[in-house]
């Protein structure tokens, strides 16, 4: 993703990116400071990983912040969004994209492998669009700025609509954010606050390498990808700049599939 191909569109707009050390979060960042916002990158570890896309952004001319944060904790989010604010005035986007996996059989799942997935996929995603949106409701619409008085952006999964065996945890997290997506959007939108979620598919980055770093397991993922390419984190990172713009401004309470027709039910393409 280039400048010049999306021109500015959120000058003016500070982001904060939840997970934007590694994966789909860095590509986010990155890209919406190509678009012109100021960006905040959250991380929980590897904090060289976060100064590394901090300094990529400042090298391209925006401006950025690494803020260590663990989104499970309503203490660490609250401040994680006080010092954002202090150091950029507001914030117009803010993309709930942290996230893991613990996986395991349903029979022997742990509790702690349960509450571990909930805690971070869904109630971290409610602790960050809830500081969010108390933010937007002070500030309201800025003239010349946005249309709307701020954006949310809830990053879920395929897994919000497909079952997945072996991950009940996650994918009951991601079945909860889109329907927390859809409440809230439903409940903000006479505020212009627009709230959506994008809900990638198999995406190349470090959480699924085992899935596609051989020939045979890509070949063997290719059999749920009708577009027959795995995406990548560019991929999101667009899909999430266009969301965060005025280009999107009458979607709200949306999930965006980016998952090369994973949702097509591939399996019948045979006739079934």
């Amino acid at each position: 993703m280039s400048t010049n191909a999306v021109d500015k569109i959120l000058q003016g707009q500070p982001a904060l990116v939840t997970g934007a050390n590694s994966g789909i979060g860095r590509a986010v960042a990155i890209g919406l400071a190509q678009a012109g916002a100021d960006v905040v990158v959250n991380y929980i570890s590897h904090p060289e990983a976060a100064d590394e896309v901090v300094a990529q952004i400042r090298a391209g001319g925006g401006r950025a912040l690494a803020i260590k944060a663990d989104v499970s904790r309503e203490d660490e989010v609250e401040a994680m969004f006080e010092r954002a604010i202090a150091e950029f005035g507001t914030l117009h986007i803010t993309v709930c994209n942290a996230g893991l996996q613990r996986d395991a059989p349903f029979h022997s799942m742990t509790l702690e492998q349960w509450q571990t997935v909930i805690s971070v996929n869904l109630t971290g995603q409610f602790l960050c669009a809830r500081a969010a949106v108390r933010e937007y409701l002070r500030r309201g619409v800025v003239d010349g700025v946005s249309l709307a008085a701020g954006k949310v952006i809830h990053m879920s999964s395929v897994h919000e609509v497909i079952p997945w065996a072996g991950h009940a945890n996650y994918a009951a997290s991601k079945g909860g954010v889109m329907l927390l997506m859809k409440s809230l959007a439903q409940e903000v939108a006479p505020a212009r606050i627009r709230v959506n979620a994008i809900a990638p598919g198999a995406i190349r980055t470090p959480i699924n390498t085992a899935a596609w770093s051989t020939p045979a397991a890509y070949d063997d993922l290719m059999k749920l990808v009708p577009y027959r390419r795995i995406g990548e984190p560019e991929d999101i990172a667009r899909a999430a700049v266009w969301l965060a713009s005025d280009a999107s401004d009458y979607v709200t309470g949306t999930s965006l599939f980016v998952d090369g027709g994973m949702t097509l039910f591939p399996g019948f393409a045979s006739g079934g």
